[in-house]
């Protein structure tokens, strides 16, 4: 079988998309697929280097407002989403699909709407609480919504087309231990390991914040420390620290994790938003975490969707604005003290997991095709 995946903007949208592929990949090997993103994005990066083929379109998004510059971009929007349904529409068609598959981002909606034109089977997966405009505008187009939280049924008009599936994490969760992760890492028996990431492009405020916090560091905190800045901010937080000795301090500072798996496989606390494909990672590996939703969010999706974790007893929520560095490090320490806190938050976040989420997909994509 041929399959087309389309996704993009974010990791959090990439990844479910790369977990489904693989998981059809080992079911099907003969089987080929195809992405589809949006040139000079992040998926045109992390796509080939998990091993697949990408092709870019050119497509912007809409903006909320009624200047002229909101105006101006969204007539361009509506000219590219023309345009690019006709290419996704070519590019569909050469490559023969079986079916076509959407896992979040603007560019769905154009692949996903040619999809359905030429009659092949279509899905798409929503993986936050509450829906964006795309997967709205999709709803009565695909043959089969999927959803990663059952709260998200509502929003939608075709119940008979919905199915609450979890929100699918890669294969290479499955590969790592705790014991061998620490290990490749070089961490001592007892030491404690900190994650700080906050989404893929990074966040500004809180690259703020953790600079500040990172300064204070001096290497007898109590934990080492990884910090992803993003792809936007990394250069600015490199050069706010280029003096500090970051290895002496027990501080290691990435443009961007790509091996997730292993570091939060290996991490005590983990400190990031609340997207729902990083919901679903640190549940599926039961990880304690503290919580900074997204203020620049549709509909605040991302403080629902972190109030899910904090009422089930696995995250510490904090609002952006809401804290500074010192408060932050007095949290992150108080934490890291109470090893019977940590573990049951660890057991909370496991009751929140879905693992087979990628299982639930592949079959419904199988049986429609069927």
């Amino acid at each position: 079988m041929k399959f087309v995946f389309t996704c993009g903007g974010t990791a959090g949208h990439i990844n479910p998309a790369l977990a489904v592929a693989g998981r059809l990949k080992e079911l099907m090997p003969d089987s080929q697929f195809l992405f589809i993103g949006v040139n000079g994005k992040m998926e045109m990066q992390l796509v080939p280097r998990a091993g697949y083929e990408i092709r870019g379109l050119d497509m912007t998004y809409i903006v909320r407002g009624h200047d002229l510059h909101a105006i101006a971009q969204n007539l361009e929007t509506i000219r590219n989403v023309a345009r690019s349904t006709r290419e996704a529409k070519k590019i569909i068609r050469d490559f023969g699909a079986d079916a076509v598959i959407g896992t979040g981002g603007y560019i769905c909606y154009p692949v996903l709407s040619a999809a359905h034109e030429l009659h092949i089977p279509t899905f798409v997966h929503e993986s936050n609480a509450v829906p964006g405009l795309t997967t709205k505008l999709l709803a009565d187009k695909v043959d089969r919504v999927m959803l990663g939280f059952e709260e998200s049924r509502q929003y939608y008009r075709h119940p008979e087309r919905v199915t609450v599936t979890g929100t699918p994490v890669r294969g290479e969760f499955d590969l790592v231990t705790r014991e061998g992760a620490r290990d490749e890492l070089g961490l001592k028996p007892g030491e404690k390991l900190v994650l700080s990431v906050w989404g893929s492009l990074g966040a500004e405020h809180m690259n703020k914040v953790m600079g500040e916090m990172m300064e204070k560091l001096d290497g007898r905190q109590g934990f080492r420390l990884v910090h992803a800045a993003g792809s936007l901010y990394y250069p600015r937080l490199t050069e706010k620290l280029r003096d500090k000795a970051l290895e002496e301090c027990g501080i290691e500072v990435r443009e961007y994790i790509h091996d997730m798996p292993r570091l939060m496989a290996a991490a005590d606390l983990i400190l990031c938003r609340a997207g729902a494909s990083t919901i679903s990672e640190l549940s599926y590996m039961g990880k304690p975490v503290l919580m900074v939703p997204s203020p620049n969010v549709t509909n605040n999706h991302q403080e629902k969707n972190a109030r899910v974790l904090e009422h089930a007893g696995g995250a510490v929520v904090l609002l952006e604005g809401e804290f500074d560095a010192d408060s932050l490090l007095k949290e992150v320490q108080t934490l890291l003290a109470d090893e019977q806190r940590l573990d049951s938050m660890g057991a909370a976040m496991r009751t929140l997991a879905v693992p087979d989420a990628c299982e639930r997909i592949v079959g419904i994509i199988l049986d429609v095709c069927k």
